[in-house]
């Protein structure tokens, strides 16, 4: 994530330089759409709110998987209690 904003900056820089958006694409070896996607998403970020974006994404994907598998046992114990052993 840093390295992506670390490439908007660039980007930034060379835009106030005059560069066109298609020649700062080239020097960050992205094409124009993915760099106006990163924009629209992490524009004006700064480092420290990367960081906390990519640490709150990692959570959310923990607590997605520990749902699952809660979701998951909550099942087979329904599935069990149905039997009627």
């Amino acid at each position: 994530m840093i390295v992506l904003i670390n490439k908007l900056k660039t980007a930034d820089q060379l835009l106030a330089q005059g560069q066109t958006v298609a020649n700062a694409c080239r020097v960050l070896e992205v094409s124009q759409p993915t760099y106006h996607h990163w924009q629209q998403l992490y524009g004006g970020m700064k480092a420290e709110e990367a960081n906390r974006l990519s640490q709150h994404k990692k959570e959310n994907a923990r607590l997605k998987r520990l749902l699952t598998e809660a979701e998951l046992d909550k099942a087979m114990l329904e599935d069990l209690a149905e039997r009627n052993f």
